[in-house]
């Protein structure tokens, strides 16, 4: 079955509040609602994984020449909405399924429990015959 990956980055949806000033209950139902998801998908065999990132303001950017001491650089980095926030990885029969899986995520309550309409990017993760039409 194929894999996606769910990209959820800082773009705020319908809530342009930063988290950190949600009311303490606001954030744990934001976050129960992500753990109670995560535990239907994997009971349901389609969650491979996925995690919630630190903030961009704790990122390095390393560049190396595999010769040299790599380069680092503190973050952040590009407009912080752009920026991963956190990510899953489902294994399910089509598209639509990850698309209706990506819906629930963009759900996600924020501020007085409304919807936040989070965007979420949705990308298939290649496998053996993608990388194979690559090499020819």
């Amino acid at each position: 079955m194929p894999r996606y990956l769910l990209i959820v980055d800082y773009r705020p949806g319908t809530e342009d509040t930063p988290m950190d000033r949600w009311q303490p209950d606001e954030v744990s139902a934001h976050m129960n609602y992500y753990n109670a998801l995560n535990k239907e998908l994997t009971e349901s065999g389609e969650l491979v994984g996925g995690e919630a990132l630190t903030g961009p303001e704790f990122g390095k950017e390393v560049t190396g020449d595999g010769i040299t001491a790599p380069v680092v650089t503190d973050g952040p980095f590009a407009e912080t909405k752009e920026v991963l926030a956190g990510f899953q990885i489902v294994e399910v029969e089509s598209e639509a399924r990850a698309i209706e899986i990506a819906a629930q995520v963009s759900a996600v309550p924020g501020p007085g429990g409304v919807p936040l309409q989070q965007p979420v990017i949705v990308r298939r993760v290649m496998d053996g015959t993608d990388f194979d039409a690559l090499v020819k």
